[in-house]
């Protein structure tokens, strides 16, 4: 929270600078730089907010934390990005109706450059520390700070050109331009942080985690299905089910899932909440059970079932594969059977 403040700090700075070299300019791109400058001030300090929101531990009517207000922090950046777009729209159409002159525009050059590296430097530093303690918050800032970066950027070297040419019309079109950057960053942070309110899936996280539990099967775990991730803040909720033999006992059952717990702490973390359900195996798991010295063996081993997303975010036990009929077979070998001259099945 502590780096939350310094930034909110720093855009205070560069929000007036900003604002000193429209004064100076007057020109519609300097503007468009100040008034996102306007919402990275009001943006940080609702994330500081939010991240002291967020530090709170769980309680009664928040059983699962507080970590959710950094996606209403991120959805309410999103929408203020998206409004400064289209005032900055707004701003260069009236401006190419009712075109006036730039004036200083060196020393505004000099001001908008100092903090453009200053933004990249603040967001650089935020994207990291956020990846470091998974707070959706602080990326979501510095991610707008480095779009705010490449924006001045774009709008420096247009003011340069409008300088050495002279063409005053350019500074709506650099305005136009950089407006459209901005509102699709504002869609990208707005877009993000409804899918963590809404608990959408983080798919390539879901892929990532299948595949490390595929690869490091225990002989117990028969098969795991109806698996679910959640993200809250910094707190990786993980929901599934255990299927293990029927004659495990409580103790070496809560022992298999002791040993998935730390499987998945050790690959992404001690922030991991989980709720594992053990299921008892049934005759047809015997098909698929890979533990050889099993007593009760009802039926002979005959495939691996390569756990998968498609098969483990499913809430049902896992069997092996039907085969298919020789009529079946025939069709799948020769799918255009009707075609002129395709081989058919007798009837």
């Amino acid at each position: 929270m502590g780096l939350q403040r310094w930034v909110a700090g720093v855009a205070v700075v560069l929000f007036f600078l900003k604002l000193a070299a429209y004064y100076l300019t007057q020109s519609v791109a300097v503007l468009t730089d100040a008034l996102e400058s306007t919402v990275n001030v009001i943006a940080g300090f609702v994330a500081l907010y939010s991240l002291h929101v967020a530090a709170k531990p769980r309680d009664e009517d928040h059983p699962y934390g507080h970590g959710k207000a950094e996606f209403l922090s991120a959805a309410v950046e999103g929408a203020l990005v998206l409004m400064a777009g289209m005032i900055i729209i707004y701003e260069a159409i009236t401006d190419f109706i009712n075109p006036h002159p730039l004036v200083k525009l060196d020393q505004g050059i000099y001001i908008v450059a100092v903090t453009a590296v200053v933004n990249f430097v603040v967001g650089a530093i935020c994207i990291r520390r956020g990846k470091l303690n998974d707070s959706m918050a602080l990326q979501a800032g510095g991610r707008h700070l480095q779009s705010d970066t490449y924006s001045t950027a774009g709008i420096i070297a247009g003011l340069v050109l409008i300088r050495i040419t002279g063409m005053v019309w350019l500074d709506g079109v650099v305005s136009l331009i950089f407006a459209g950057i901005i509102l699709y960053t504002g869609y990208h942070i707005l877009r993000k942080s409804v899918a963590g309110i809404m608990d959408e899936a983080d798919l390539q996280l879901l892929q990532e985690m299948v595949a490390y539990l595929n690869a490091n099967r225990r002989r117990n775990w028969i098969d795991l299905h109806n698996l679910r991730v959640i993200k809250y803040g910094g707190l990786l909720h993980v929901d599934c089910h255990l299927t293990v033999p029927w004659y495990l006992n409580v103790v070496e059952a809560h022992a298999e899932i002791d040993a998935l717990t730390a499987l998945i702490r050790g690959r992404w973390g001690e922030s991991v909440e989980f709720f594992v359900h053990t299921d008892a195996c049934m005759d047809f798991s015997c098909r698929i059970c890979m533990k050889e010295e099993c007593a009760v063996r009802k039926h002979a081993f005959e495939t691996r079932v390569e756990w998968t997303l498609k098969n483990v975010v499913r809430n049902k036990k896992h069997e092996a594969p039907v085969a298919a009929s020789p009529r079946e077979q025939l069709h799948i070998e020769f799918p255009g059977h009707d075609a002129p001259g395709a081989l058919r099945p007798n009837r």
